[in-house]
């Protein structure tokens, strides 16, 4: 993270730049949705009230019928920014990867010609990664509808509901997590070893098996490190909130942006570290599994003087 920074500023950029192009799209799509919405004299006058009731039902009116265009252009925007984001996560994880790669590679003295390794392996982790969120989003859907069948109209019950979603929604987050995390571990091997999208599967499950103590280790410190800066984050957004009454209303979200900035990048150099920190454990030999040099054995007792060297004594001459 500090010996090279640039990676953590190229982690950032192909993150960022994802995320701002997200944003702009959302936008643009939103905007280009409002205005195909029609709006009469009469809706136009009841927003114009603005009493609650009324408003509530000139949106009704304006937005009765526009579900299928809304539901078209969110799967359109879905799948289109998907596969954007599998290709822009693969090029941009075998760059960082490489680097960290051959970084720890030359420090070691061990260094090898870097493996032939394909996009498309790559492509294919991500691609999981894509399909294992919108299993997650699906499964969330389906707790709150399971939620849902656990209060009814004859016997409501809202904590036994709200205790259900999140315990469900707690379990599919831990879910989604690890499995997040493997296809991200297994993302080395590809790069490093050249290794197919399976054969990198294998290869991580292997390592995850031999290496628990350091991979619990890592995701520990790191994982506190992130709890540190979250909570330092919340404390600052904390300032311009608090100064909302006297500041205007423009400065006060610009220092929440600020400080949401901040923590991302901070979240992703952090990244980059527990990515370092894998890389490393890969790289180099585990010392618990080195192989033991013999030791030189003691000489017996039993040896006896002419069996050591220049330890025979000298011959006595003899007298005439």
């Amino acid at each position: 993270m500090f010996r090279l920074p640039s990676l953590g500023l190229a982690e950032i950029a192909w993150r960022w730049s994802f995320g701002l192009a997200l944003s702009a799209l959302l936008a643009f799509s939103f905007r280009e949705y409002l205005a195909t919405l029609p709006v009469t004299a009469g809706e136009l006058l009841l927003l114009r009230t603005r009493q609650p009731g009324l408003v509530l039902q000139a949106l009704a009116r304006i937005l009765q019928g526009s579900a299928p265009r809304a539901a078209t252009a969110a799967v359109g925007l879905t799948l289109g920014l998907t596969l954007a984001w599998i290709m822009l996560a693969s090029v941009g994880r075998a760059a960082t990867l490489k680097t960290l790669i051959e970084y720890f590679r030359a420090s070691s003295g061990r260094e090898r010609a870097p493996a032939a390794w394909r996009l498309s392996s790559l492509v294919g982790l991500s691609s999981g990664r894509a399909v294992a969120m919108l299993a997650a989003t699906v499964a969330v859907a389906g707790a709150m509808l399971l939620a849902a069948a656990a209060s009814s109209p004859e016997n409501p019950s809202p904590g036994m509901a709200l205790l259900i979603f999140w315990l469900l929604t707690m379990l599919i987050g831990l879910a989604w997590s690890l499995l997040n995390w493997y296809l991200s571990v297994a993302a080395i091997f590809v790069v490093g070893d050249g290794a197919s999208t399976f054969a990198a599967l294998r290869a991580a499950a292997n390592f995850c098996r031999t290496r628990p103590g350091s991979l619990t280790a890592a995701a520990t410190w790191f994982g506190i490190v992130h709890a540190v800066a979250f909570v330092v984050a919340c404390a600052l957004a904390a300032l311009p909130l608090g100064l909302a009454e006297v500041l205007p209303g423009g400065m006060v979200f610009g220092g929440l942006l600020l400080v949401a900035l901040l923590y991302f990048a901070i979240v992703d150099f952090l990244y980059v570290g527990r990515l370092a920190a894998y890389v490393f454990m890969i790289e180099q030999p585990d010392p618990s599994i080195l192989p033991v040099l013999p030791r030189p054995q003691p000489e017996s007792d039993d040896d006896i003087l002419s069996d050591i060297q220049d330890l025979a004594p000298p011959l006595e001459t003899a007298e005439s």
